[in-house]
């Protein structure tokens, strides 16, 4: 899926910062200057799906400015779950292989600010940091009350399929140490959001820790949703897909 890679492929930090992008122009200068700022030792990877607003080409003109940011274009819009599962392999195989990876939204949804605190809660020992908007502390604003249901109602289900002891098991804002990621990315294979619950289950059946680290999680501030129905399948369908296996051992 990779198409073009630029940047300083030898840059050398401690969190490698993954943003998935599609039509982000009017968010994603703001956003990279924002989390350029943070008292964090990062590099920044946007993957765009070749948005037709011009994203990809205000990162090139950042990295003029910013010799830690790369951009990875691909071809054509192929789903939140492959372009973070490319972002994984991206950073690792960079020579210099940060510690932690984020992933975030590219929209706002996301303080940049909250992350130092999910970097920070992996000096605990755990693998995987979830930003979590249900645990004690967490709060979602802007949300129509549909949307809390499906949240509410995904989350639900995912544990109780799963046997996840989680608040948030589909948050998207998380922080994830690469070991975690060497010994889990050839079992990832979800092409959507789903994504969010593989690498939930990854961690959970290979034994590493997860922590949840509460976010104020603020709906779109621009533009729209894009979530689609095709996502929302795709979530269905691994849920369902693992009911299965638990029955058939």
């Amino acid at each position: 899926m990779f198409c073009q890679l630029t940047g300083n492929l030898e840059v050398n930090s401690n969190v490698g910062v993954i943003l998935p992008t599609y039509c982000e122009a009017p968010n994603i200068e703001r956003l990279i200057s924002e989390i350029e700022e943070l008292p964090l030792k990062t590099s920044v990877l946007v993957i765009d799906d070749s948005s037709p607003d011009g994203t990809a080409g205000i990162v090139e003109g950042l990295q003029q400015k910013y010799p830690n940011l790369l951009l990875l274009v691909r071809c054509q819009k192929s789903g939140l779950g492959s372009a973070i599962t490319d972002g994984f392999r991206t950073f690792l195989s960079l020579p210099r292989v940060p510690e932690f990876v984020v992933t975030m939204d590219a929209d706002y949804s996301h303080n940049p600010q909250d992350m130092p605190r999910l970097v920070s809660s992996m000096n605990s020992g755990c693998d995987l940091a979830i930003g979590s908007r249900y645990c004690a502390g967490g709060k979602t604003v802007g949300w129509p009350l549909t949307r809390k249901i499906v949240s509410r109602g995904a989350n639900a289900i995912a544990r109780g399929v799963l046997g996840l002891n989680l608040h948030d098991c589909t948050s998207g804002y998380r922080c994830y140490s690469t070991n975690f990621l060497r010994k889990t990315i050839g079992y990832l294979h979800s092409q959507t959001y789903d994504i969010q619950i593989e690498t939930v289950k990854q961690a959970h059946s290979q034994g590493f820790r997860i922590h949840e680290v509460p976010i104020l999680f603020v709906n779109r501030k621009r533009g729209k949703s894009k979530l689609s129905l095709r996502e929302i399948e795709n979530y269905v369908s691994y849920i369902f897909q693992n009911v299965a296996f638990r029955q058939n051992r």
